[in-house]
């Protein structure tokens, strides 16, 4: 594992259910695109890789699909045990999963390229399980993203907090750029073709408190970047977290919070 990998164990370790209870609900927006992309239908074998709370294998089950999951996470795979009763799920991490060349019709990623140290080799590691014929559909966050995405972060610099020194990102041979045109480059580099890629765009309304929750509990690495300098560092960053709401809360009182992902995906 690279770097970034192995504080990215530590980062999920143990958050699944407060990524559950905050974040889960923002990366399942981007499901049913994600399955349409991936042609998930009746009787198709799905592997749901990076399955989190299951808001996919969920979906897909209900489209009438052969599912399985797998996330790296412990905490993640049971936590789609309970929402898919019946779905096997496996732990196990990229790029090496344990499953046979070509055991899919269609492999699903939901925002976990964003998670490991080495995307193009997961790709060539989905394409690997994915049958002559079949797709593969992933989604990432954009950059730049919304100006929603930005609002803890904005907050966490304004209270003088920064980044702890074994939070790893990518190594810079191993990253791209995160764009239409960067994703499809990797999809195709993975020996991916048809590829396409197109970005989202939504507004993703949550309860003030909510969306503090889960930075506040640790969840990604904007939660460790809260979290850096302890207690006073979470309540300073609150300060500033209230102070920018403003501009993102609606006369109801809920933040509205531009963001923007890509999904893109390829036939082997």
């Amino acid at each position: 594992m690279t770097a970034f990998d192995v504080s990215e164990r530590r980062v999920w370790d143990g958050r699944a259910e407060s990524y559950a209870r905050t974040f889960a609900r923002l990366c399942a927006r981007t499901v049913p695109a994600l399955l349409d992309a991936a042609a998930v239908d009746r009787g198709t074998r799905l592997l749901d890789v990076g399955c989190g709370s299951g808001s996919v294998t969920v979906a897909a089950v209900g489209r009438g699909a052969v599912v399985r999951a797998v996330d790296a996470e412990p905490g993640m795979a049971a936590a789609t045990r309970r929402a898919a009763p019946g779905v096997e799920v496996r732990t196990g991490s990229l790029p090496q999963l344990p499953y046979p060349d070509g055991e899919f019709d269609a492999v699903a990623a939901n925002f976990v390229l964003n998670h490991v140290g080495r995307p193009l080799d997961a790709l060539v590691e989905l394409r690997r399980i994915t049958r002559p014929g079949g797709r593969v559909a992933v989604t990432i966050w954009q950059a730049p993203g919304g100006s929603g995405q930005g609002l803890v972060g904005r907050a966490a610099e304004a209270a003088g907090l920064t980044r702890p020194a074994w939070l790893a990102t990518v190594d810079e041979e191993h990253n791209f750029p995160r764009t239409p045109d960067g994703l499809s480059a990797l999809l195709a580099g993975a020996g991916l073709g048809d590829v396409r890629s197109e970005s989202l765009s939504w507004d993703h309304r949550a309860d003030p408190e909510d969306w503090w929750a889960g930075p506040a509990a640790g969840v990604a690495a904007i939660g460790q970047l809260i979290n850096s300098r302890g207690p006073e560092g979470v309540a300073a960053a609150r300060r500033e977290y209230d102070v920018l709401c403003e501009e993102f809360t609606s006369e109801e009182g809920e933040l509205v919070l531009p963001h923007r992902a890509l999904l893109a995906h390829g036939r082997v």
